[in-house]
């Protein structure tokens, strides 16, 4: 049907052609010169209106096109003499006068525009532009009904059937030239899109192979920087970091094209109240565009209009399960990232993010291969280098029964636990067990268990992996596994958290254990010493050692004495010491004066063999000649003031805390309890007691009598 209305068409054009008077004949030549000339829409209907005025009463000129991906006809190009509606706009199918000419391929007049009822939404908008009558023809090519070309005029009733030979003589060769046009925009729409593709696929292969390549993420960064720049049309792009040790990101890498901007400084990042910690936090893409929301913190907003920013995608580097980092893209534009864009992004953002993870893997390696072995030779030259440990100076019998369980225990697998006052040589004794061992051919690793703090403690013995907690962006090898085939010295045993000790009894009795974060069951080989200066059997009886931890550590217990009772050990210790702080200061000392060495070997040394140690240091100091000159006035003074400061100081506070307490019947707390009367907090007064080992007389109540029997 559609065909045949096209050949009757044809057949009534060419006759009205036929019948043209020579003007019209010779205005229609000169429109078909301009229609040929003329690519572009726009331009040639400004063209067209001009030399149409001649043939045509009209004030309106539109043409509308069908858009079969939405179904709608569409607004093209426009010339009016009134305010102008904007190309592209759409209109319903079921509304558009148009749409009734394309679909029925026949011309339309309509001779009032305020009295036709069948179209209302077209009838409004030419009303709009003050037009009461209105002629409309099909814009057909060869190959496809294209949609329509409307003339519109001020007088009610302006065309007549008798006078569309001119409409449809200029539609004919109008609908060449859009069709023409169309097709050019098509071509050239699809040459664009292939070329975009062909961008992104080559970006996302020079991904790939910088990840396969690069073991350095800044070196990734600076070969596909350009690229991703370039097929994202953004101005910059950079990968933030988190940093393990603060609750925020390190921006390691900042590409700019004019190499200004964000590289003028080392930039970092609050998680809370920026873009890359609701991204780390959801693991989601985000993109944001000025005006920033509220919640982005004040100084990421500073930044960002310092260096212009007014559009950021920030995309989630996530390897293995894990968000390693954020990947962000900044335009200078007010150009918003598109949904498209940030879905072809995923894929590359995800090839970074193998790229990063291989590097931060590499990194994690190299410098765990170096502290390795930089700690294994520390280690095991630590003995001879610096605490000359080859050599146990003493003879007294309390050392000589310790050197003898030494020789009767180190042979052995079994866990030794070391105990003593601080400074009284534990951990050479754990030295020399391990090294009269069948294990001296391996490490030994030494932990102070007090001087690390109890959140990391569980870390540093069993390691973690990557993820297992805030800040652990690699995964760590903990001292159990580095001690494997060795000996672990565990000094100051008594201060491991409560909570962390059955997973140590678990690794004396199983050998086996598992990193934070991993449930893969880890083997170990290592032997334990451990040490402490606190009473364990006392700990246990107040709940605050397990007992069996007690047990399996108090295998064979050996117990150092204090340098006060093996006063005939300190000549000898200070010759030594003297010899080996002149050794190292390049000093020459030769004499020790007799009254200097009375006055020190009558001293008592509290604080051990380190106190005398660091004094004989001092005295080499201050010695400039052959004959060293002990600064023995501090001993003195140390001795006059030693029972009040040293011993006595904890044995007044405790008689002074049990008198309050007795005075207050054992209560505690409350108006009249013994926290009031010292001045303290209930909780302080606790804690104090737990250190001073103070408790209620088993008479004063069922609890204390139970807690005596535990």
């Amino acid at each position: 049907m559609g065909q045949s209305l096209s050949f009757a068409v044809a057949e009534e054009r060419a006759g009205h052609e036929r019948q043209l008077p020579g003007e019209k004949y010779r205005a229609l030549l000169e429109i078909s010169r301009i229609i040929a000339s003329h690519e572009n829409l726009t331009e040639l209907f400004r063209d067209l209106a001009g030399r149409l005025h001649g043939l045509l009463n009209f004030r309106y000129l539109s043409v509308v096109l069908y858009d079969p991906a939405r179904n709608v006809m569409r607004l093209r190009t426009l010339e009016t003499s009134v305010p102008k509606m904007e190309p592209g706009a759409e209109f319903p199918m079921d509304e558009s006068s148009s749409a009734w000419v394309w679909e029925h391929q026949q011309p339309l007049i309509i001779g009032d525009t305020e009295q036709d009822p069948r179209f209302p939404g077209s009838m409004e908008r030419f009303l709009a532009h003050g037009v009461r009558s209105i002629c409309s023809v099909p814009l057909t090519s060869a190959r496809r009904r294209l949609g329509a070309l409307n003339f519109g005029a001020a007088e009610v009733n302006a065309y007549t059937s008798a006078e569309l030979e001119i409409p449809l003589l200029v539609a004919g060769q109008v609908a060449t030239a859009v069709d023409n046009a169309l097709n050019y925009e098509d071509a050239r729409a699809l040459q664009q899109q292939v070329a975009h593709e062909r961008d992104r696929l080559r970006l996302l292969l020079e991904v790939t192979n910088s990840a396969v390549s690069n073991l350095e993420f800044e070196e990734l960064f600076r070969s596909v920087s350009g690229t991703l720049r370039h097929v994202m049309q953004c101005d910059s792009v950079s990968i933030a970091l988190p940093d393990p040790e603060r609750d925020d990101f390190q921006v390691h890498v900042v590409d700019f094209p004019d190499g200004k901007g964000l590289m003028r400084e080392q930039l970092r990042i609050p998680r809370q109240g920026s873009g890359s910690g609701k991204v780390f936090d959801s693991r989601k893409p985000l993109t944001m565009a000025a005006p920033y929301p509220e919640w982005v913190d004040p100084n990421v907003k500073s930044i960002n209009e310092r260096e212009g920013i007014k559009a950021i995608c920030f995309l989630p580097l996530i390897s293995r399960e894990h968000v390693l980092g954020i990947l962000q893209l900044n335009r200078r534009t007010a150009n918003a990232f598109t949904e498209e864009e940030v879905e072809f992004l995923a894929p590359v953002a995800g090839q970074v993010a193998i790229a990063v993870g291989n590097a931060l893997e590499h990194r994690r390696i190299s410098e765990a291969q170096k502290r390795l072995s930089e700690e294994s030779l520390y280690l095991r030259d630590e003995i001879r280098l610096e605490h000359d440990f080859e050599e146990i100076i003493g003879g007294s019998a309390g050392l000589r029964a310790v050197l003898k369980q030494v020789e009767t225990v180190a042979p052995t697998e079994s866990t030794v636990l070391i105990v003593g006052e601080t400074g009284t040589g534990k951990e050479l004794v754990a030295r020399a067990i391990h090294n009269l061992s069948t294990r001296r051919d391996h490490i030994l690793v030494r932990v102070n268990c007090a001087a690390i703090p109890m959140g990391l403690l569980e870390s540093e013995l069993f390691g973690h992996e990557k993820g297992a907690f805030t800040g652990a962006i690699a995964q760590k090898i903990g001292r159990f596994e580095l001690a494997h085939k060795g000996t672990l010295f565990l000094d100051e045993v008594g201060d491991i958290p409560f909570d962390l000790q059955p997973k140590l009894l678990r690794v004396l009795q199983e050998r086996e254990f598992e990193r934070l974060g991993s449930n893969r069951t880890q083997h170990v080989d290592v032997r334990l010493i451990a040490a402490t200066n606190r009473d364990l059997a006392q700990m246990v009886g107040e709940r605050q050692f397990r007992s069996d931890l007690f047990y399996r550590l108090n295998i064979f217990p050996v117990s150092m004495p204090a340098l006060r009772d093996r006063l005939g050990d300190v000549p000898a210790l200070v010759q030594h010491f003297v010899a080996k702080y002149a050794r190292e200061m390049n000093r020459k000392i030769e004499e020790i004066p007799a009254e200097a060495m009375e006055a020190i070997s009558r001293y008592s040394w509290p604080g051990n063999i380190r106190e005398l140690q660091n004094f004989i240091e001092r005295a080499v100091i201050l010695s400039p000649g052959k004959t060293l000159q002990a600064p023995l006035a501090e001993l003195e003074r140390a001795a006059a003031v030693a029972p009040a400061s040293v011993n006595t100081l904890e044995d007044a506070e405790r008689s002074h805390i049990r008198k309050a307490l007795e005075e207050s019947n054992w209560v505690v707390g409350g108006r009249n309890g013994a926290a009031s009367r010292l001045g303290l907090k209930r909780t302080t007064l606790i804690y104090k007691m737990q250190k001073l080992s103070i408790s209620r007389p088993a008479k004063l109540g069922q609890t204390a009598s139970s807690a005596g029997q535990a």
